[in-house]
């Protein structure tokens, strides 16, 4: 199944990285190897993760206080947000359509 991430997930995978890497040398790449398996487990499994409403579902990440939010779409996995778990919750609602 193609997984594509919407721009404003894209975004926040980005700044996530560099936030991690700013705080202690290889911590970035650790959080994008951690959301990459993330990302795998999803596309092999994409029902098993806990759903937020009908359409859409969140897997968390292990290691790190991050949530991949996603949607199945015709043939894809759309991932909506890589959102804290922490911070703004339910923000990402309007990207979704």
């Amino acid at each position: 199944m193609n997984i594509r991430l919407l721009e404003p997930a894209q975004a926040e995978l980005d700044e996530a990285i560099a936030w991690y890497a700013a705080q202690a040398p290889g911590l970035g790449d650790a959080f994008l190897i951690e959301t990459l398996k993330t990302i795998k487990l999803i596309e092999q499994f994409p029902e098993a993760w806990h759903p937020l409403t009908p359409q859409i579902r969140r897997c968390r990440l292990k290691r790190f206080p991050y949530s991949v939010v996603y949607t199945l779409d015709v043939g894809e996995i759309l991932v909506l947000a890589v959102a804290h778990q922490h911070r703004k919750p339910n923000y990402w609602r309007s990207r979704l359509g």
